[in-house]
């Protein structure tokens, strides 16, 4: 149904802000490249972020003649400037780009051409052209690409590119769709290139990413204006902004306050004028000369003028609305005041300045509701409205349902389409303000559970003509307990992201904004899935078709043999990645390293646990090896500013929300028993932890040794949960992994099994930076099994780490080892 839309992929490269070892190097040939005649082209997508805005975007080697030519990138000036280099020489192409151009371009399609015949090479930047000839070239090569990182070339930019190409007349494309891994392949999904210290975007369009957050002690409206790529955040006082482009943040203090005293903060944006407009529907008390109930802020001089004192009858929370620019027209739609729901159209004229009520619709009728989401289509003069709550009478006493239906509102012919209602299955859910109406087909929306305290933010995407829905990217935080707090969706097309705002209230005064980016189009669970089971099955299928092609030719089995070796060292990274990602199959979770959790059917349900689920199932894992954790302790632990009178209803909620997750996966349930929570765990249920104090507490050899390793290669225990609610989890588990991990890795080394002894002086280090023994059995045993660099380069880590931690230098030289 939405195989329309384009996948948001693309690599991301970490900068020279992150340690050398740990910047993005991606070769594009791993192994034998292609040979090239007469030309080579190398095309790509790139964007450029502001982190670090100098450094080099790729390396060009010719293995044949040893030639090297580079692409340099220095945005620091008033002038972007990309310079392509005969490396160590001179400097061939000076290209220089004014940044307005790129202002509303998020993609910048870049062309590499080298006539090998000619002598000559283009660099083609958003179809302008820059050149130079009298290169002397070989007529053929056999290009090395790498992009970012390369040998000494260590000055790497933030930048991303995707949609790459890289041939003569005969291209091999790369698409750069991979989701984890360090394997990229081409379009026929063979693995191609190898990259180190990958960022994925595809992943952008399934995680929500944190961007900023502001807070206020007085009431404050937020808005997003698409024009200046601005975030604001304001209340009577002062103005916050936020620049999604640049990422940097100002604040600008008003002359004069803001003349609406505002109760909710409600505003719109006209771009086109540059002004916010700030207004509240009804106040119950008199206003001064001073104040009004309509203001408007110029963001361009941040002075405030007064519109207008009219009111509406009655107030009206989560109320939806749309902006006409043309007709210079705001229209409200529902929302709740006074115990009622409503269902007027109230429209504010900004040339009157006046309220008045938009009447005179035929067709359906829509029942009195508020948290309605609305959108307005500006090319067909229609208005979509979805869901809600409320009820006929439009009286709170009578009761309240939730809607989900969605109906469409012709303005031109004034009349009111009711276009489907859906059957809701699962939790009930209502709509934030915001819809998003990217084309005539689909509708985006954020849709949550109110009714919780701790609740979560789902993105939906909605088909206008039958309300079949996807669920989309993973969840958004928000605490609901104030009617005040609310969330926004908004769609920037030519950066191509959405952006969710949530702001959570505290005594209906205080309040604090939260702001996240998804990419656009945004993915499913089972789409992320699926990319990396895509790769896993190319791999398997490159394994299968070499097999047959080795049977079907008994007397060309020695040249097909070299191929398959070939082909086959490619191929086993990406499979190995596939297996490696979930060794134990289904019915399995991991808390060494990243957070992850897999369900019957294998599939990834990491996303289900929300932070407060992550933190009352650890709580109750950390306490499941006695009688389980006391009810009382339970909510101490995870409410602690509340009385335990308070949190029962929400503790109660919580628990239920972790049973429903659980019961996707066999082996593992929840239970109550003498007034204390605790796991029972049996087969095929898998933790990563429980089996880790399995294997310390058994006897064995090398084989138990190789599974602990696999298990701590992961990484810290509960690498993400900085939390407080889980230091004692933690420091539990280091007092006692570490003497018992000591001594296994003494064992391995004493029986010269360096690759394991490895791998566990790697785990004691993620308890102890600092261990010194763990060092030395660390560099000794890569000395032995002759990987001296990295030895030398593990060495200079941990000193460079004793001196940060002591303030001196590391006392022992690394040639004692």
């Amino acid at each position: 149904m939405w195989s329309g839309l384009v996948r948001a992929q693309g690599l991301r490269f970490q900068d020279s802000k992150a340690p050398i070892d740990q910047r993005t190097s991606y070769t594009v040939f791993s192994g034998r490249s292609p040979v090239c005649s007469g030309r080579l082209d190398v095309e790509f997508d790139l964007t450029l972020y502001p982190e670090t805005k100098i450094g080099y975007i790729l390396r060009v080697k010719n293995g044949q003649d040893r030639q090297i030519y580079n692409l340099f990138y220095d945005g620091q000036g008033d002038q972007i400037l990309f310079r392509l280099n005969d490396e160590g020489r001179s400097s061939l192409i000076t290209a220089s780009i004014n940044p307005r151009e790129l202002t509303d371009v998020k993609w910048i399609r870049m062309k590499l051409t080298f006539d090998l015949v000619h002598d000559s090479i283009g660099l083609t930047i958003n179809n302008r052209s820059f050149g130079v000839s009298g290169v002397a070239m070989s007529d053929r090569c056999r290009p090395v690409v790498v992009f970012g990182r390369s040998d000494h070339i260590i000055d790497v930019p933030s930048f991303a590119i995707r949609n790459l190409s890289v041939g003569d007349s005969k291209r091999r494309f790369f698409a750069l769709s991979e989701s984890r891994g360090e394997v990229v392949h081409d379009e026929r999904g063979r693995p191609v290139g190898t990259v180190a210290c990958p960022i994925w975007l595809i992943n952008d369009a399934y995680h929500w990413r944190f961007l900023t957050s502001f807070s206020s002690s007085e009431v404050a409206g937020a808005n997003y204006n698409p024009r200046t790529k601005e975030f604001y955040y304001f209340n009577r006082d002062t103005l916050f902004v936020y620049d999604v482009r640049s990422g940097q943040k100002r604040q600008h203090l008003f002359s004069e306050r803001c003349p609406v005293r505002l109760k909710l903060g409600s505003n719109f944006i006209d771009a086109g004028r540059g002004q916010l407009y700030a207004y509240e529907v009804y106040d119950d008390r008199p206003l001064s000369e001073s104040e009004c109930t309509v203001a408007s802020l110029d963001l361009n001089t941040g002075c405030w003028t007064r519109e207008s004192s009219a009111q509406l009858p009655m107030q009206l929370h989560h109320h939806g609305a749309w902006f006409d620019a043309e007709k210079g027209q705001y229209t409200l739609f529902g929302g709740f005041g006074n115990m009622r729901y409503s269902k007027t159209f109230y429209t504010y004229d900004l040339n009157s300045h006046e309220w008045s009520s938009l009447g005179g619709f035929g067709g359906d009728s829509i029942c009195p509701r508020y948290f309605s989401s609305v959108g307005y289509s500006r090319g067909h003069d229609i208005v979509y409205i979805f869901g809600g709550m409320g009820n006929e009478s439009g009286e709170q006493v009578v009761g309240r349902y939730y809607f989900y239906d969605l109906h469409r509102v012709d303005l031109s012919e004034r009349r009111i389409t009711k276009l489907w209602e859906l059957p809701w299955k699962g939790d009930n859910v209502v709509p934030v303000r915001g819809m998003v109406i990217p084309d005539q087909s689909s509708l985006y929306t954020l849709c949550y559970p109110e009714v919780y305290s701790d609740s979560y933010l789902r993105l939906y995407r909605f088909s206008i003509e039958d309300g079949s829905y996807e669920i989309l990217g993973d969840s958004i935080p928000i605490r609901s307990d104030k009617i005040t707090t609310n969330a926004n969706l908004y769609y920037d097309a030519t950066l191509h992201s959405l952006y969710a705002t949530v702001q959570e209230f505290e005594e209906d005064i205080r309040s604090r904004l939260k702001i996240y980016a998804l990419t656009f189009p945004p993915i499913t669970a089972e789409e992320l899935s699926a990319l990396s089971e895509e790769r896993s099955s190319a791999g398997i299928w490159i394994f299968v078709g070499s097999a047959l092609c080795l049977l079907s030719g008994l007397g060309m089995w020695y040249r097909r043999h070299l191929r398959m070796q070939r082909l086959l060292s490619a191929g086993s990274e990406a499979y190995t990645e596939a297996v490696a990602k979930n060794p134990a199959g289904p019915n399995s979770m991991y808390l060494f390293g990243d957070f992850t959790v897999y369900d019957r059917n294998n599939r990834d349900i990491t996303y289900l646990f929300s932070v407060r689920l992550k933190q009352m199932f650890c709580l109750v894992l950390q306490y499941s090896d006695g009688e389980g954790i006391p009810s009382q302790r339970l909510s101490s632990l995870m409410w602690p500013d509340r009385p335990e009178s308070k949190t029962k209803n929400i503790r109660g909620v919580t628990l239920n929300h972790l049973r429903k997750i659980l019961g996707e996966i066999d082996g593992v349930e929840l239970v109550y028993s003498k007034g204390c929570f605790r796991l029972v765990q049996t087969p095929p249920f898998y933790c990563d932890y429980t089996r880790c104090f399995e294997l310390l507490s058994s006897t064995g050899g090398g084989t138990r040794r190789e599974e602990l390793a696999r298990i701590l290669s992961r990484g810290k225990f509960l690498k993400s949960a900085d939390l407080p609610i889980f230091d004692s989890f933690k420091a539990d588990l280091e007092q006692r992994l570490e003497p018992s991990l000591m001594a296994e890795l003494e064992q391995a080394f004493d029986e010269e099994d360096y690759t394991e002894a490895c791998s566990l002086a790697d785990a004691v280090f993620h308890i102890d930076p600092l261990n010194e023994t763990a060092l030395s059995c660390l560099i000794r045993s890569l000395l032995r099994l002759r990987r001296n660099d990295e030895a030398r380069r593990r060495y200079q880590k941990y000193a460079t780490e004793y001196e940060t931690v002591n303030g001196q230098e590391y006392p022992v030289p690394f040639k004692s080892f």
